[in-house]
């Protein structure tokens, strides 16, 4: 058990009760507020899934205060590269080349489908479920961390101040670079570095790609537009070995073995 909140508890699914109160807040989050679709979406159960759901595991964080059946508050989920190749790759291979990260011969996780009920974000939610995040990571040797991040919306344009923020002060080392594919890449730097207003790109930029700059992280080259899912995306990669003390007090906080 991870130390934290008494007030939350946090697992890995293990039933397929558990993954469908994953999917009904995704659903909520995903589909709901953010206008998202997807093939295998079920909108009479009101679920968000895909392809990739059963060969991952799905980190849940549980209010234990609310009712039983809407406990689930927070989720992740997480692919190494096993469950990768059981599904015939990364979800994310579909919009970046993951070329440098499988050549680096490092252990590798997919983070993906993070998201918070809106009650909790803001708070101390996100870093009891990153606490679960770094015990996983702890206990499986991870070395390089990486996954799509979302801005909502398709029009790049209103995103140029955040989406060339990133590029020029926040990409990934030529060996960690991963690229938008070809046939939907996105140039990011469309503002030149002396005209970013730093003020106005950090506030358009979600809290999540905030909090994983904080930890140091990078983003990979180019963005990738995502209709179906109403976001525009980056790819954000990061290198466990680069963090600096304080910046891994901060991702593991209140950890334990």
């Amino acid at each position: 058990m991870i130390a934290g909140d008494p007030q939350f508890q946090l697992k890995l699914a293990d039933s397929d009760v558990d993954l469908r109160a994953a999917q009904r807040l995704r659903y909520a989050v995903f589909v709901e507020e953010l206008g998202g679709s997807g093939a295998l979406v079920d909108h009479a159960q009101r679920l968000e899934r895909d392809r990739f759901d059963p060969v991952c595991d799905h980190l849940l964080l549980i209010d234990t205060r609310r009712a039983a059946d809407d406990r689930t508050v927070g989720v992740y989920r997480l692919m190494r590269a096993g469950q990768a190749a059981e599904a015939g790759q990364f979800y994310s291979e579909d919009e970046y080349d993951l070329d440098p990260l499988r050549r680096s011969g490092r252990r590798l996780l997919e983070l993906g489908r993070s998201c918070l009920h809106a009650d909790y974000r803001g708070g101390t939610a996100m870093y009891e479920l990153w606490n679960g995040l770094a015990a996983y990571v702890a206990e499986h040797g991870i070395e390089l961390l990486f996954g799509v991040a979302s801005f909502h919306g398709t029009d790049v344009d209103a995103l140029a101040q955040p989406l060339s923020f990133l590029h020029h002060r926040h990409l990934a080392p030529p060996e960690l670079r991963v690229r938008a594919r070809p046939g939907h890449f996105q140039r990011m730097d469309m503002i030149p570095e002396d005209r970013i207003d730093r003020r106005a790109a950090m506030k358009a930029a979600p809290a999540l790609i905030k909090a994983y700059l904080r930890l140091g992280g990078f983003v990979g080259e180019g963005a990738f537009v995502d209709r179906a899912f109403n976001t525009t995306d980056v790819c954000l990669v990061m290198d466990t070995a680069r963090l600096n003390p304080r910046q891994r007090s901060l991702y593991s906080r209140g950890t334990s073995a």
